[in-house]
This record gives C-alpha cells, structure tokens and sequence, in this order.
C-alpha cells in the first residue's frame, strides 16, 4: 500500500486510552506549573506534520519556559482488578472523537516515521523508520508539554529508565520517539499469577534504583505502577520506565509538596484521597511502590473492591493481608511501604538498603565461596 506523505489538514487519530484496571484518577483541571510532566490525556488526535525538525536537548525548554498553558486532563471509570478488560473511549479534549473505534491513518511524520497502530495497553503507538526499517515506538503529546522533556533529559542515561531515541516538533506537537519494548510488567505478573520472590526480587530492585534516581534528580513519578515499567530485553530480565508521562519536575527539589489529584486507583495512597490537602510526592510514590511489591509477590492488589467508594475507604483504613507463603523480610519490606502515615515510609534509598533486597547477594556470596576448591599442593 502506498501512503502519501500528508497535509497539514491531514489527521493521524491515536486512540491512546488505557486499561480499566490502570486508569488516571483525577480531581479536577488545574493551572499547571511548566515543570510538571505533561499527559494531555487519554486519547489525543494528533495531526501528522509533515514540518517536524529533530529537536535538540535544552532548545524547547528555553520556549517552553516563557509560557504556560493549561492542560485538560480525561478522567475514567476505575476497576482495580488484574483481569483484562477493554479500555472505554476516553477523549483527551472537548474535540476528540468519542468513538470507542481506534482509528488511525498510517501517516509520516517528519517525512521519516511511518505512524501505526497504538501499542496494546500503552499510550505509545509503533512506527517505523522508513529509511532504516527500524521499529520503534512513538509518544505523541502537545506542544506545552515541555516538562516531560525537561524530565526525561535529567536522566536519559539511566540504565533503567526509556532513553530519548528521538524528538520530533510539530506545529501543534512533540513526537517522542523510544526503543521498542518486549512486554510491560503487569501483564508479566498477570500471565505469572505471582512472582517467586527470585524474580521478584531482581525485577524490584531494578524499581527501586529507578525511583531512586528519579527522587534523586527532583522528579515525582505520581502514576508509578506495574504498566509504567516495560521489558528491554526478549529474556524479561531487564525492565524500563517506559515513559516519565504525569511526572512531576520540582522547582525545589527539598519541596515536593503537591495538591493535585494524580495516580492510579489501585495504587493511590491514603493522603492523596484527603480533599485540599497537600502531599509528599515522594512519600506517594513510595506508597505505590509497596503496592507494586505486594502485587508482584502476590497476585493481586493489597486494596481491592469494584466499588470505588468501597475501594478508597480501604486504602484510607490501610489495612490489608499477606499471605503467609512470604518471607518475614519480603512481608517486612512490604509493611514498611504501606504505612498510612507518609512519614514512617521508606525512602527509595532506604528500600535499596532493606535485608530482603541485600539477601540475594550474601547468598549467591556464600554459594560462590562454598564451591571454591582449595589450592593444596601435594607432598
């Protein structure tokens, strides 16, 4: 099939919703700040410019700064369940299609990236490189959107975390090009049932040091989750962050007080269902993170109901059980996460340092040693 390079009247509609399971929950449209990641909803129709220039490192933040507009963001209907389920249609603007149907038009952007269909259970959609037939993966956002870039270029060189294949600027949008993936981990665990604490031991602590590093260079994550992190490799042994969409880039990076609704229902933490009450981002994040854990080790989400009234007064009461089956340092770990008070949670470098990560390498340590063999001459 021949495509045509298209117009500027051309429309390329990216139906970029997510699963049930792991939709936004949002209170409201605020005035955002310029240093806040920027998602521009569920669903975006983005027009295929055939103009985009490659963008270089620090040239659009630079414009970005000088202005700030505000973001209309989608809200859904949640279902905290693991089971799949078929996204609703969910438009990003007042303009967007509500049509259920993903319609797309394989177009080119920047006369290089042919645009395809959305990735299933992604807000990135596939493309190609027509002059290297490379597949690749591509994140349509508005053009006000600079503080996801401003995030992602603070730490793009982190092992753990998508690297920036390529940026694309558009006359009405910023085309995100990454590395392709092998899966994301929520349908890992779902196809798993559970995770032994091995694997799960090895694939959190790689969160872990993701969060960390984030934290680290003044970046909230907000909707952390199983589905943010993805497979590099076809082995499953080496996750990403897929993306920094909703992360939040502190002015301050000692202040990470936030008032915005933000996050997944199944993994929001109590503090952030209080109305008008400012929160650590930080501490949030943290309390994701134990969900991600729980979840990981034991097949389901430590809070969980199809009601969501239901579901947020069990998380506000924060009481919850794991199972038996886990160790006492896994269960330790897990309990120092999901304390209702944000203060008496765990750091990300604190996680790192915990017996039940460090275990894995005194054993393979001990394993090492007691296969060791001698060096005894004979007389």
């Amino acid at each position: 099939m021949q495509v045509e390079r298209p117009t500027s009247t051309t429309l390329l509609h990216l139906q970029l919703s997510r699963h049930k399971d792991e939709q936004i929950i949002h209170e409201g449209t605020s005035q955002r700040s310029p240093h806040e990641g920027g998602t521009v909803g569920v669903g975006v129709v983005a027009a295929a410019e055939g103009d985009c220039d490659l963008l270089k490192p620090g040239t659009y933040q630079q414009q970005y700064y000088q202005q700030q507009q505000q973001q209309t963001v989608c809200a859904n209907q949640f279902c905290p369940n693991l089971q799949p389920s078929s996204p609703p249609p969910c438009p990003s603007s007042p303009s967007s299609s509500s049509s259920s149907n993903k319609q797309f038009s394989a177009s080119l952007v920047g006369n290089k990236y042919l645009m395809l269909e959305v990735v299933e259970g992604s807000t990135l959609c596939r493309c190609v490189n027509v002059h290297t037939q490379e597949e690749l993966v591509c994140k349509v956002v508005g053009r006000e959107a600079g503080g996801l870039l401003s995030a992602h270029y603070r730490v793009d060189s982190h092992p753990h975390i998508n690297s920036l294949h390529e940026v694309l600027l558009g006359e009405r949008f910023l085309y995100l090009v990454f590395p392709p993936a092998h899966g994301d981990l929520h349908s890992h665990v779902r196809l798993r049932k559970r995770l032994r604490e091995p694997e799960a031991r090895r694939l959190f602590r790689q969160i872990a040091e993701t969060v960390r590093a984030c934290h680290d260079q003044g970046i909230v994550l907000r909707d952390l989750k199983l589905r943010k992190f993805v497979f590099a490799d076809s082995q499953r042994s080496h996750l990403k962050l897929e993306t920094l969409e909703d992360a939040v880039v502190l002015e301050d990076p000692d202040d990470d007080l936030l008032q915005d609704k933000r996050g997944c229902p199944a993994y929001v933490s109590p503090e952030i269902l209080r109305s008008h009450a400012q929160y650590s981002g930080r501490a949030a994040d943290m309390w994701s993170l134990g969900v991600i854990l729980y979840t990981m080790l034991v097949g389901r989400y430590p809070f969980n109901d199809s009601e969501h009234a239901s579901l947020f007064a069990k998380i506000t009461r924060g009481h919850f059980i794991i199972p038996d089956c886990l160790s006492s340092r896994a269960k330790c770990l897990i309990r120092s996460l999901l304390r209702r008070e944000p203060s008496e949670r765990l750091s990300a470098a604190d996680v790192l340092l915990h017996p039940w990560l460090t275990r894995e390498e005194q054993v393979e340590t001990s394993i090492r040693g007691d296969q060791m063999v001698p060096d005894i001459q004979a007389k």
